[in-house]
């Protein structure tokens, strides 16, 4: 085994901004026009979706179905999506010579019989693996969404089912999981929408959180020259470093005396995060000018809290009012950031917030660890991955992999190759030089970015670090990007936050219009709210609480008059 000292997102934008010497800053200094891209014209699709049937193609493609959907079959927070058909289909079908599995990479499109002239690629999460429905909604408890507004849009299995880690012994799929399934879908998406309309889409747009969030991220760098939009949320863009992370986070929780292997939550249970929790709200709810149990000024609050300090160290033994020195150590070594042995950050800081003691959260740090990232890391983000019988993920055990694993040995795993894998994991799942997308921008392309202060498996620090080195290295981020801090919010969606919100209209209107956008008005999703209601939300919140999200690095901050549950009593200010 060997070690090295991992350079740092800054490190490496400046990296990249010397090698490439003069051009770079001519590109800056010179600062190219960016065009203001037209907006997109709809048509009426008059035939019907059964007769598209033996009409549709592409190479490499095999459509399985179509179908009429009716009006108000689907719908979008109680609102009715309009007909539609519904297009079935695969690409590239094979048989692996690794595992014998089949593959392919499965799709579902819908297409408005009414349609807006635009396209929208929906990126989905997780471990991807099955066709999740395609209808293009984001934010807690959506009430709207791209095919309600009369997109064409698209959903992908992204290369394998079912969404289980065994994919990854073979090497297309990991491929195609990372970013080719995208290449081959995109343009035979766009030929499918013109062959129905008689016109290919005007304009072009891809979104998802989380994994999906990744898939964007990937997408506004490798593919920047098909598509006009991206919104991007909870971007897991490094996420077989986080994953790696969130196991060493796990082995940290183990050693807290009394703790069992069994159940993490033993090292910090919820009655003491929620302690944790009112400790930080007392120190850093002021600071945005309000006492309303959020904590807006979360960068702020970093240096306003301290766990040391401020939470009760236990003189006895623990009964929920305070920690042990050994939690408080291991919860600050955790927050910091988990590191390799020779101290290097394997992959982000994560903040102290309002929303520590989400059930949400609880999970992804006790349970993901052992349920998800290990078969991750073992059999996607390693190469070669683990040996396993008969490649069943039913012969896996998470938490010996867990506990019995080297973290440096993990960590390094992410950077490299073995024989038939010859791309590694970061090389694969990370979007190529993140922090330089200057062709998106030099084309028209916007990205607006959004992230849950609270989310526990992909940090905000870790988009703040993106988005500060996105401005060294492109420039001008003003004219075409956008980062949303959603405090309280968990991963995606959840906690004690306003996580309802619509961004994806604000997007098109910044793409096709030129009108850019500055904060984003969020409900709270309470009893009654044709989202779904958030059962996090505290009792004393008016149940359709809204807040300002505020473009980065602007807080939203009290004006000191008006109704503290509305978001117009607030501004957003640096």
């Amino acid at each position: 085994m060997f070690q090295m000292r991992k350079p740092t997102l800054l490190s490496l934008a400046v990296a990249a901004s010397l090698l490439t010497a003069c051009g770079s800053d001519d590109d800056k200094s010179s600062k190219v026009e960016i065009p203001q891209l037209s907006a997109a014209s709809g048509v009426a699709y008059t035939g019907t979706c059964e007769s598209l049937a033996g009409s549709l193609s592409f190479d490499n493609t095999t459509i399985t179905s179509v179908e009429t959907v009716a009006a108000g079959t689907l719908t979008v927070g109680g609102n009715p999506v309009a007909e539609h058909c519904r297009v079935v289909g695969s690409m590239y079908s094979r048989v692996s010579d690794v595992d014998g599995k089949s593959y392919a990479v499965g799709f579902e499109m819908r297409l408005p019989k009414d349609w807006n002239g635009r396209y929208y690629y929906q990126a989905n999460g997780g471990l991807d693996g099955s066709l999740v429905t395609a209808q293009g909604a984001l934010g807690g408890g959506p009430l709207n969404g791209a095919l309600l507004m009369g997109f064409a849009v698209i959903s992908s299995d992204a290369g394998h089912s079912p969404g289980l880690p065994t994919f990854g012994y073979d090497p297309q799929a990991r491929l195609d999981y990372g970013y080719q399934a995208v290449a081959k879908l995109t343009p035979m998406a766009k030929s499918i929408i013109e062959q129905v309309y008689g016109k290919a889409p005007d304009r072009s747009y891809f979104g998802g959180c989380s994994n999906g969030g990744r898939h964007t991220m990937v997408a506004a760098t490798r593919y920047a020259d098909q598509y006009d939009g991206f919104l991007v949320g909870a971007p897991g863009y490094r996420l077989p470093k986080a994953a790696v992370a969130n196991i060493a986070g796990a082995k940290l929780y183990a050693t807290v005396p009394g703790t069992s292997t069994s159940d993490l939550s033993t090292a910090f249970t919820q009655t003491e995060r929620a302690m944790v929790t009112a400790a930080i709200v007392e120190k850093c709810d002021a600071l945005d000018g309000a006492e309303d149990g959020m904590v807006q000024d979360y960068r702020s609050c970093q240096t306003a809290f301290s766990l040391q300090t401020d939470v009760p160290t236990c003189e006895a033994d623990r009964d929920g009012s305070c920690l042990t020195q050994a939690q408080k150590d291991v919860i600050a070594q955790i927050y910091a950031g988990p590191t390799t042995s020779d101290g290097t950050t394997i992959y982000s800081s994560f903040p102290y917030d309002h929303g520590l003691d989400g059930t949400g959260n609880a999970s992804w740090e006790y349970s993901a660890p052992l349920t998800r990232d290990s078969g991750a890391v073992a059999m996607i983000f390693n190469a070669p991955p683990v040996d396993l019988q008969d490649f069943s993920i039913a012969n896996f055990d998470g938490s010996a992999f867990v506990f019995d694993s080297d973290i440096d040995e993990l960590t390094e795993r992410t950077e490299q190759t073995s024989g038939i894998y010859t791309e590694s994991a970061m090389s694969f799942m990370a979007p190529p030089s993140p922090e330089n997308m200057t062709t998106m921008k030099n084309r028209g392309g916007k990205i607006m970015v959004y992230h849950g202060v609270s989310d526990q498996i992909f940090s905000i620090n870790d988009t703040e670090a993106w988005f500060k080195a996105l401005e060294q290295t492109t420039g001008d981020t003003d004219e075409f990007a956008r980062f949303y801090a959603v405090p309280g919010m968990g991963h995606c969606s959840g906690g004690p936050a306003t996580d309802q919100f619509d961004m994806l209209t604000s997007l098109v209107n910044w793409v096709e219009q030129g009108e850019q956008p500055e904060a984003i008005v969020a409900t709270a999703r309470g009893v009654g709210n044709a989202g779904g209601e958030n059962t996090e939300l505290p009792e004393d919140w008016a149940e359709d609480r809204s807040r300002p999200l505020c473009p980065y690095p602007s807080v939203a901050t009290y004006k000191g008059t008006g109704d503290i549950e509305l978001a117009s009593s607030f501004e957003c200010k640096e």
